[in-house]
């Protein structure tokens, strides 16, 4: 498994429980205050903002490399958010997912 510069190499479940628990209520905050329809911009600022304020480390835009043909191709893809290194975060403002994001993630993975 290939890792990630500043991604943790494993990271227990109980962290990881107690990231996405802190990311979901973060993410539900912003939400209830500002409701559907902005743009995923919008959602991703305050998102950081309230995690921010929560005490966890976020990287914004993280760029991700790709590799192809043994050679790593940097700044193909961007993560919206790696959360305290381990929890990726990809923003969405849509009526309803589709497999294509799915597909996103793992990439990312």
């Amino acid at each position: 498994m290939a890792l990630i510069k500043g991604m943790s190499p494993l990271a227990s479940s109980d962290s990881i429980n107690r990231i996405t628990s802190v990311i979901i209520e973060c993410a539900i905050r912003v939400h209830r205050s500002l409701g559907p329809s902005l743009l995923e911009s919008a959602y991703l600022s305050c998102l950081c903002l309230e995690l921010t304020k929560a005490g966890v480390s976020v990287e914004v835009q993280k760029s991700l490399p790709l590799v192809y043909l043994g050679v790593k191709i940097d700044c193909v893809y961007r993560a919206d958010l790696i959360v305290e290194g381990t929890v990726i975060v990809e923003v969405k403002s849509l009526e309803s997912l589709a497999p294509v994001h799915g597909r996103q993630l793992l990439t990312y993975l």
